[in-house]
């Protein structure tokens, strides 16, 4: 199932992964280990079909994430909530590099984000910050890619130890924490009082 706005969850449709990374490591000696090993990645997909990617992963039994957010679009006389992706072009997958080709088989997906032909894992930290983030109903939603400014931490609560790039954006303040292999960036409304200085 795609995942929803505001009421992530991260799934692992394949059962026992980690069990399974370590076999495979087993089975394959000469690999570096993060070719057995499962991690997080980016599928860059074809515009608008991050949805249809991750049913079609799914189906594939490859735990992806999509994470959503909500939007009031105006349509000539009505208006429509929709469910929008988090990163646009964009869907996460987590699995060891050697079963790379059951991503990139899928309709839709253009490539595993990366350097040289050479996929770059997206820490594992970031992934559970924003799934967090979002199962405690934090608003968020797309923002500019951030690379310097003045970077905080939260010192508490559900997101205690996630860093980023404070902003105050209609008298609240966000939290921009960039995911740099996608360079793009996500903003998530913190308070205040759990914020500090990042050392």
């Amino acid at each position: 199932m795609v995942t929803g706005a505001m009421s992530i969850e991260i799934e692992a449709i394949s059962s026992g992964s980690l069990a399974q990374s370590a076999a495979s490591a087993a089975e394959w000696p000469g690999l570096p280990a993060e070719y057995c090993e499962a991690r997080w990645y980016a599928a860059h997909t074809r515009a608008n079909h991050e949805k249809r990617v991750a049913e079609q992963l799914q189906h594939r039994d490859v735990e992806c994430f999509l994470p959503l957010y909500k939007s009031v679009r105006r349509w000539k006389d009505r208006r429509v909530l929709l469910q929008l992706p988090l990163f646009p072009g964009y869907v996460f997958v987590r699995l060891p590099l050697k079963e790379r080709l059951r991503v990139l088989e899928v309709r839709g997906v253009a490539c595993l984000v990366g350097f040289n032909s050479h996929p770059i894992p997206i820490p594992a930290r970031e992934i559970e910050a924003i799934g967090n983030a979002l199962r405690h109903d934090f608003s968020a939603d797309p923002h500019p890619y951030l690379a310097t400014g003045h970077r905080v931490r939260i010192k508490g609560g559900p997101l205690e130890g996630l860093s980023g790039i404070l902003l105050r954006k209609k008298g609240n303040w966000r939290l921009v924490m960039s995911i740099d292999a996608i360079k793009q960036s996500v903003a998530i409304e913190v308070d205040a009082d759990d914020v500090e200085p990042a050392r």
